[in-house]
């Protein structure tokens, strides 16, 4: 879900000012730094000091600053600000897709269709819905009308990119790629001053609830636990130390024969002993007693 592309300033020191029309030092991309890490967890990378420029120089046009400084000083003077959710959505960019990741959704579909109805979903990565929206499809392709009585929960820390995916409106071009047969099950066409847009059906979307989390905040506001969690590409943008703290309450909400699927570039086995490899980057909790996969199941 977090991405950060751009490219170096270039320097041999680092110490660049860029030539723009803001004031933005070296000592400034570090506060970002520690900043965005402190409320994220979320690691910057050195660089990406012009990607920060390009996307907070926003926030202080709109304030009317010419200073990063300034910014960050009244941003840090308040913690309780509004702010910190406009600089957190500015610095994470959402790169998802329809059924990205392909091989997932075959393992998906054989565990929904093994565990039945009621069972529960957390995406932790919804991004702008696609991949939550992916999970509903492949449910009810799976589960036909019985689909309704599985429960989809879809976080992510960037509210704008919620807005999105609560919505539900994708370019038309976008949806006509997953086939003719899927665009007319899960989506309607727009026309008028919609035209070349498609919107998400109002029972696939019903079968999912978004909400805004933090991973790395203090609690998790949600109600495990979960059959499968889907947290893809997420973990990448956090350290070793952070990566394994979330894994380890990721276990906690993973009922004792759930699934824990992951990024193509993740690799959990190292980090975590709580989890053992299942498939290609899912994961399922090392030793579940035989009487807690019982009573996980008898739950259901």
């Amino acid at each position: 879900m977090f991405s950060a592309p751009g490219k170096g300033d270039g320097g041999d020191d680092g110490a660049v000012r860029f030539t723009r029309d803001l004031d933005f030092t070296p000592r400034d991309f570090e506060r970002v730094r520690d900043l965005i890490y402190r409320r994220a967890g979320i690691v910057m990378a050195e660089n990406k000091r012009e990607m920060v420029y390009s996307r907070l120089a926003k926030r202080l046009r709109l304030h009317g600053m010419t200073r990063f400084g300034d910014y960050l000083d009244r941003l840090e003077a308040r913690s309780d600000s509004e702010e910190w959710e406009a600089f957190t959505n500015a610095l994470t960019t959402n790169l998802t897709a329809f059924f990205r990741e392909a091989h997932h959704f075959p393992t998906l579909a054989e565990e929904v269709r093994r565990r039945g109805t009621g069972i529960k979903i957390w995406c932790a990565g919804a991004s702008t819905g696609e991949e939550p929206y992916s999970l509903a499809m492949t449910v009810k392709e799976t589960l036909g009308a019985a689909a309704s009585q599985v429960k989809i929960l879809a976080t992510d820390i960037d509210t704008e990119a919620l807005n999105t995916a609560r919505a539900g409106v994708y370019s038309l071009e976008t949806v006509e790629k997953l086939g003719e047969a899927r665009c007319r099950q899960f989506f309607q066409r727009g026309s008028g001053a919609r035209a070349g847009k498609a919107r998400v059906r109002p029972e696939l979307a019903a079968m999912i609830d978004f909400r805004p989390l933090n991973l790395v905040t203090g609690s998790w506001s949600i109600n495990g636990p979960f059959d499968i969690i889907f947290c893809r590409n997420v973990m990448i943008y956090f350290d070793k130390e952070t990566q394994a703290e979330i894994l380890r309450r990721f276990a906690a909400q993973l009922k004792p024969d759930g699934l824990l699927f992951a990024g193509h570039s993740e690799n959990f086995s190292f980090l975590s002993q709580a989890f053992r490899l299942r498939g290609q980057t899912v994961y399922t909790l090392a030793s579940p007693s035989p009487r807690a996969v019982s009573d996980a199941r008898s739950e259901r």
